[in-house]
């Protein structure tokens, strides 16, 4: 039997069994096969894949929505990836169209790397921001932040809801309230027993991603980071908006080296909702 065309194989929907699948994928194209991460995705967010007559994956990408059920405010898409073997043949031009008609009116963001940025130019989205990735082993010092940090507990669930929901622009709570279970270490600042912040560390591979990350200014963001640290002995990465210029700094003086800048862009929208101040690094570029 002849092998059909790429261009008439469907596009479906994907789910936690294509997780293998979506991790190979990943490999493929010299990507770690970020297993723990692909879990989140594909149960948070919702998946899209072309299948390979003869086995895996052409083509997959994530969406994840944001805001009420059903109404989206928000759609951020991420992993997007074409095997390698079909990659330079409108796969993945293909793929990106399906999600931008099928979100329709829906506002859509995504971190383009330098190599993905041109075809997502060509689909209308614009460059609203950048966002600078640090990885390395943290390296203590300086003056102790005067910030208070604890572990999260279950009860302070609903505070890190409203103080997302009021720095990201819309409600998160499928993601967010997954973090307990995904991440390693879930962290909050207090002040006067008010939250001020809060963030997690999760394995992806031999490291401990930092994000989300929202703090209510700069030394907020240095003392979760830092009591992140103090509890693991991974590299630490993270990807921090390049407009904290005094934070990126304070991270590459601990020992957090640049490895690559990824382009934050917007479609529908001339840029992201809620307050960039408060709003440091993302959970992951694949979900915002």
């Amino acid at each position: 039997m002849p092998t059909p065309s790429l261009t008439a194989l469907p596009i479906r929907r994907l789910t936690l069994r294509d997780l293998t699948a979506c991790a190979d994928l990943s490999e493929d194209r010299g990507w770690p096969r970020e297993e723990h991460k692909w879990g989140l995705l594909l149960s948070a967010g919702k998946g899209f894949g072309i299948d390979d007559p003869e086995g895996g994956l052409v083509a997959a990408c994530v969406v994840t929505e944001y805001g009420a059920w059903e109404r989206p405010d928000l759609g951020a898409v991420g992993m997007v990836l074409v095997a390698g073997r079909h990659a330079r043949q409108g796969t993945g031009r293909r793929l990106m169209r399906h999600v931008v008609s099928l979100m329709g009116t829906t506002p859509l963001t995504l971190h383009a790397t330098p190599y993905g940025r041109p075809l997502y130019e060509e689909l209308g989205f614009k460059v609203t921001g950048r966002a600078e990735m640090l990885r390395g082993r943290f390296t203590p010092g300086g003056p102790e932040p005067a910030v208070v940090t604890r572990a999260a507990t279950a009860e302070d669930l609903p505070a890190i809801l409203r103080l997302d929901e009021e720095v990201f622009g819309t409600d998160r709570t499928p993601l967010i309230t997954r973090l307990p279970a995904f991440a390693d270490q879930l962290r909050v600042a207090e002040e006067d027993g008010r939250l001020i912040g809060y963030t997690a560390a999760w394995p992806n591979m031999d490291t401990h991603v930092v994000g989300p990350l929202i703090a209510r200014d700069t030394e907020t963001a240095k003392a979760l980071i830092s009591s992140l640290a103090a509890r693991t002995e991974r590299p630490l990465r993270t990807d921090i908006d390049v407009r904290h210029e005094e934070l990126l700094s304070w991270a590459k003086e601990r020992g957090l080296a640049s490895v690559a800048f990824n382009s934050v862009m917007t479609y529908g929208i001339a840029e992201l909702p809620g307050d960039w101040t408060r709003r440091f690094a993302p959970l992951t570029v694949a979900a915002g």
